[in-house]
């Protein structure tokens, strides 16, 4: 049979950072099956395929490439996501290293595996030109995910939330087929451009099909990146998840979620767009709000920071909506800010868990005097998560809500504005816990030379996109152009 019907050279050229990551977590399992139970050696193997990934993305080059018959597009809208993955992979790991232990589960080489499968998953979501090749992406992200939300084994909360996930997440992903299917029957294709080309030149076989198939794709998006009222899953599966698992859920698959949901809706939809406009302006108000007034109750640290995950989801849906290059750009920087501000943040609340516990507000008091140096990294991180200037939150928000602005959104923007004031309250909650009651419950967080340093760097992204933004904005807006 000959091979070269189905792909080429350039083809596997084209997907060799999903091959390094893929036999990268092959070796990892390998190592694990071969009783090499010392962490670091694992963590090395697995920290090297993400270099040489990224390293194969630089050498791949930014050009547009179509590949496999048009199932894949590279372009640097994915080169930029796929760096955004690798980084957040990375951070991950090395976060990672002795929080497993420290909460009474085995080191094991499927974790950082099953890291890298995540990571290939998204990497092929935002690759994708084709519905079908963002479902194979969202499935195998998903499984990934699906395991280590539940791999702390011995703690009922994990295997609670592993199963919750589970369910709503196979739910969910039905819609997404379903969605996928109808659109197939109503345009006859699943490719992106075809699509386009079928509503444009209006071949459609069935508009009702149609819009019934957008409406099951747009749910199936909603729920990855946690969208009211489909986010009821997400405090529970942050809650019980591992805290480093729960970092990395709430950025690199949201960010997948929100960058497959551009591609699909701007270049498969875009002649249906302006009757699915009120849809997403409502979805915006609504998230943002109910993330915002769930998050003041919370007593639970994790359950907050996941609504304000829900509530961070609604400003980012404004960019969508704008669906222009400037409200492109203000997702993509969005995006690249709210990673560094959740990893650090999810960071040291790993570093002061000691046991099974989630941890409350209330734990948090006295903290500043035990250790000034990690509660000053947490009442940044939580600063610019409120969008206080001169954080890069501030200029990230600014930018959403300028590119509403000049599209007409004016309203939108007021009821964002009042959320974000709301915000303020249960961000400072921490902080004033932390800095202003004298109770010390014992909670002693330590740090590592490495988990130091890069939480040096994640502090210092936040204050230098917040006062030079410039250089990234720069970026983004060529990413957007190659997109819109």
């Amino acid at each position: 049979m000959d091979l070269s019907q189905y792909f080429t050279s350039s083809d596997i050229a084209g997907i060799t950072p999903e091959i390094i990551l893929t036999l990268t977590a092959l070796v990892v399992l390998t190592l694990e099956m071969a009783r090499v139970f010392r962490p670091g050696i694992i963590l090395l193997v697995a920290a090297s395929g993400l270099v040489l990934a990224g390293t194969a993305l630089v050498q791949g080059g930014n050009d547009d490439k179509i590949l496999f018959g048009g199932m894949l597009y590279l372009n640097t809208f994915s080169m930029f996501f796929d760096f955004l993955y690798l980084f957040v992979g990375l951070l991950t790991l090395i976060f990672s290293q002795g929080y497993l232990e420290k909460m009474g589960s085995e080191t094991r080489g499927e974790y950082p595996a099953l890291i890298l499968f995540a990571v290939i998953g998204m990497m092929l979501m935002t690759r994708a030109n084709d519905l079908v090749m963002v479902f194979l992406g969202l499935e195998l992200l998903s499984l990934s995910l699906y395991v280590l939300v539940g791999f702390l084994r011995h703690n009922l909360l994990s295997n609670e939330s592993g199963l919750k996930y589970l369910l709503l997440g196979a739910f969910a992903t039905g819609f997404f087929l379903f969605g996928a299917a109808l659109t197939f029957g109503a345009t006859g294709t699943t490719n992106f451009s075809g699509i386009a080309s079928a509503i444009a030149a209006g071949t459609v076989l069935s508009e009702i099909y149609l819009y019934l198939g957008i409406g099951f794709l747009l749910i199936g998006f909603a729920f990855k990146v946690a969208l009211a009222p489909f986010h009821m899953w997400s405090p529970d599966v942050y809650q019980g998840a591992p805290t480093t698992v729960t970092g990395f859920l709430c950025t690199a698959p949201k960010a997948a979620g929100f960058g497959a949901m551009l591609k699909v809706f701007m270049i498969a939809f875009p002649e249906a767009f302006p009757e699915w406009q009120d849809i997403f302006w409502v979805l915006a108000v609504l998230t943002m709000t109910v993330g915002n007034i769930s998050a003041l109750v919370q007593s639970n640290v994790k359950r907050m920071l996941a609504f304000s995950s829900v509530s961070h989801a609604g400003y980012l849906v404004m960019g969508i909506l704008v669906k222009d290059i400037a409200g492109v750009s203000a997702v993509l920087f969005y995006l690249i800010v709210y990673s560094a501000m959740n990893l650090g943040a999810f960071a040291i609340i790993s570093l002061a868990e000691k046991d099974e516990q989630s941890l409350t507000f209330k734990q948090f008091r006295g903290l500043a005097s035990q250790n000034p140096l990690l509660s000053g990294a947490l009442a940044i991180f939580m600063v610019s998560l409120a969008g206080f200037p001169p954080t890069a939150g501030f200029i990230a928000k600014y930018g959403l809500f300028s590119a509403a602005i000049a599209k007409g959104y004016i309203w939108l923007v007021v009821i964002a504005v009042l959320n974000t004031v709301v915000s303020f309250y249960y961000y400072f909650r921490i902080i004033v816990n932390m800095y202003m009651r004298d109770e010390k419950v014992g909670l002693q967080p330590s740090t590592g030379l490495l988990t130091a340093g890069i939480l040096a760097l994640l502090i210092a992204i936040v204050f230098i996109l917040g006062i030079t933004p410039g250089y990234l904005l720069e970026i983004t807006v060529d990413v957007a152009t190659a997109v819109s």
